[in-house]
């Protein structure tokens, strides 16, 4: 069973496990500079944490971390975004993290970016009812090369 909570200090080291998964963070391109660097990791999370206008959910199936799903804003825009540990690709867990987490953010349009080759990605969006609105390219630390990437918007008239 998939559920969604508020993130704990004690989820941070297996978040940081998750982004030192080199086949992860290729395939989420848009990482990092230096997914090793836990000092940053946890000046990142720190940042999370403290700012409330961030909606912050960490993923369990059964009882065990599975990763993270986040809400936040980009250019004054409300996007989501999600890290699931590489155990539990392919399960349904981020379709089903996403789902909880849009049935707690009821803002429309949201917003949600995925490199255009991360097929698994776009389609978990697209279940969730996001469509594809837009394209960009840059530079993916991940991958360390500029990517492909699209962008994806759940409309307020899309069901959830």
């Amino acid at each position: 069973m998939v559920r969604v909570r508020p993130v704990h200090d004690a989820d941070l080291p297996i978040f940081y496990a998750h982004q030192l998964d080199p086949v992860a963070t290729a395939m989420a391109a848009f990482t990092s500079a230096e997914p090793a660097d836990h000092a940053a990791f946890m000046t990142r999370w720190r940042r999370l944490l403290d700012d409330d206008a961030i909606v912050k959910r960490t993923v369990l199936v059964g009882d065990d971390v599975a990763g993270h799903v986040i809400r936040f804003e980009r250019d004054g825009q409300p996007e989501v975004t999600y890290w699931i540990g590489r155990a539990y690709w392919g399960r349904g867990v981020a379709t089903a993290a996403l789902t909880a987490l849009l049935g707690e953010i009821r803002e429309r349009p949201i917003f949600a970016r995925a490199a255009a080759d991360n097929r698994a990605s776009v389609r978990v969006l697209e279940k969730c009812g996001f469509r594809v609105c837009g394209h960009d390219r840059g530079f993916a630390a991940g991958r360390g090369q500029a990517v492909d990437e699209v962008i994806l918007c759940l409309a307020s008239d899309a069901a959830t």
